[in-house]
């Protein structure tokens, strides 16, 4: 294998540390605010889980992600290179400031940008790129549904209940929703990498004549994403968990399943979504339940916007980047 394949395939790996970084607060935001584990246990706890959805799930996103964003023909190294130093570039910046981004749009943009700039339109796969983009409004509205719904559903279910029981019952079965959301997290965002390092690895040859997605890259991707998440975010968290809405366990809960259950979808259905935008619509789904005001709608729109700017950033940073390395080699 080249020394430029192995470096690119280690950048894959630093972009996915990140993913974890910047997405540990969507499977530990809810569980951390309500105060039912502690940050450092949160991340421990999702890390499990992220890794454990290896066991689980098979490998629909990784297929897309490979085929289905851009023509494989078109793929050689420094385009895999200039798309994850962008992603990479633009989702660290974003963690750095606490600001909640998708690091799966990162990554798609990534791909789109150095295809559109260079080979032109022809060269990105738009029945892929409509099923992304459909389910960058899709993800959240679900989300957003089913976490009001859930939630009216429990409190008329719960409404005889005393509120400290409620709590202490919540508390446990948070701990069960919490690791159902890291399951589908890493069912979705472990793959999209998996995908492109397979993309990469048949485009110079080193899978033979089909592809498929190798043994090692589906654990490796998996290992890097799970110490990602056991980094963690902390600014990333305190905005998910703190700062949008208040939170008691019986509201994570019903977050954190609204989430999953949306995530599941998408990963069996093979359409790489953004587990933060999914998880915040959720989030923002049970704060309505209590009242419209319950949300700080200040603090979801600056999410809103870091959402709108992804993919344009990435596109134009590895677009760049890839042109000006196509000067030199």
């Amino acid at each position: 294998m080249s020394t430029l394949v192995i470096i690119i395939i280690g950048l894959a790996f630093i972009y996915d540390f990140i993913n974890g970084m910047n997405d540990a607060a969507n499977s530990v935001a809810t569980i951390v605010a309500t105060r039912v584990l502690s940050p450092f246990t949160a991340v421990i706890w999702a890390a499990f889980f992220n890794f454990a959805a290896y066991f689980i799930f098979g490998l629909h996103v990784a297929n897309t992600m490979g085929k289905g964003i851009v023509e494989p023909h078109i793929i050689e190294p420094w385009f895999v290179f200039s798309a994850f130093a962008g992603a990479s570039l633009w989702s660290y910046f974003c963690t750095h400031f606490g600001l909640p981004i998708s690091v799966s749009h990162a990554l798609i943009g990534g791909m789109v940008g150095p295809a559109l700039f260079v080979y032109g339109s022809h060269a990105v796969v738009a029945s892929g790129i409509i099923k992304v983009f459909i389910f960058i409004f899709l993800a959240p509205i679900i989300g957003f549904i089913l976490g009001y719904l859930l939630m009216i559903l429990t409190k008329y279910m719960l409404r005889k209940s005393k509120p400290g029981k409620v709590d202490s019952w919540f508390r446990i079965l948070q701990l069960a929703s919490s690791a159902f959301f890291s399951l589908g997290h890493g069912s979705n965002d472990a793959q999209k990498t998996m995908g492109i390092i397979a993309l990469l690895l048949f485009s110079t040859g080193y899978l033979g004549p089909e592809f498929y997605v190798p043994q090692w890259v589906v654990i490796s991707c998996y290992i890097a994403i799970a110490l990602g998440t056991f980094t963690g975010g902390r600014k990333v968290i305190k905005t998910m968990g703190v700062n949008l809405t208040d939170l008691k366990p019986v509201h994570g809960f019903s977050a954190e399943i609204a989430g999953a259950l949306t995530l599941m979808m998408s990963s069996f259905m093979g359409i790489p979504v953004s587990t933060t935008h999914t998880i915040s619509g959720a989030i923002m789904g049970v704060g309505v339940s209590r009242r419209v005001s319950a949300v700080r709608w200040k603090i979801a729109q600056n999410i809103v916007g870091a959402w709108i700017l992804t993919i344009p950033m990435t596109m134009i940073v590895s677009g760049l980047l890839y042109m000006f390395i196509r000067l030199f080699v």
